[in-house]
């Protein structure tokens, strides 16, 4: 028998929930459902669903809270799904720990999408056995043990700082890292940057991997929020 991985779905508006179910389900997944953050964080605590779609619109509490609540006694991944479409707005959940952020309306393919990424990611990172010494995709190889970086074959010399960036990004391949985590994690949390800095090393590094950085293959941008690593 197989297990079907358990989606959570948080969401207050019943034809909305009832769409997003009828999506998961028919993709062979198991939906529960919640239409309160009360009864969201009590299903996540008793069942330990693999993933929780939530809605930041919710009638007892906001949605944010329910995510720090989540965020701060589990890795679960977490899809946000709202209306609300400022980029502050998105780069606060990313912040607070949210996995992903899908803005209203969107369609089944999208949804399935981030879905699936966000549940590789999951098994890629829940077990220090799993973690990859390499990434690859589409000609490009980023060995981490060894800091090489290939492009069809062809050794690409890389900066110190353009290197760390996109190592992060590939180890987090799928997931949008908003700006103020990158300039963290490379920068440190007292530096004084900004995206500026960001922005011209990672133009750099577009014109050393990408074949048109204008359309880039491998690092998407996400506008007024960050960017994501092709998955």
């Amino acid at each position: 028998m197989v297990n079907k991985p358990t989606i959570l779905i948080i969401e207050d508006e019943k034809n909305i929930g009832n769409y997003i179910e009828t999506i998961v389900v028919s993709n062979d997944y198991r939906a529960l459902r919640a239409q309160s953050g009360v009864t969201g964080l009590t299903l996540c605590a008793s069942h330990h669903p693999e993933l929780v779609l939530l809605d930041l619109g919710l009638p007892d509490m906001d949605g944010m809270e329910v995510l720090k609540k989540v965020r701060s006694v589990s890795a679960i991944p977490v899809i946000v799904i709202s209306a609300r479409t400022q980029e502050r707005e998105k780069v606060a959940a990313l912040d607070a720990g949210a996995d992903d952020y899908i803005t209203k309306p969107f369609g089944s393919e999208e949804l399935l999408a981030r879905i699936r990424t966000a549940l590789r990611h999951s098994i890629q990172t829940g077990s220090a056995s799993t973690q990859e010494l390499r990434y690859s995709r589409d000609g490009l190889v980023i060995d981490f043990e060894r800091r090489l970086v290939l492009l069809n074959g062809e050794d690409i010399h890389l900066t110190q700082i353009e290197y760390r960036l996109v190592s992060l990004l590939a180890k987090n391949a799928g997931r949008v890292l908003t700006y103020d985590s990158i300039l963290k994690e490379i920068w440190g949390p007292f530096a004084d940057t900004d995206n500026q800095i960001l922005r011209v090393n990672m133009a750099n590094i577009r014109r050393k991997l990408e074949k048109n950085p204008a359309e880039p293959h491998y690092i998407f941008t996400e506008i007024g929020v960050g960017y994501r690593m092709k998955e």
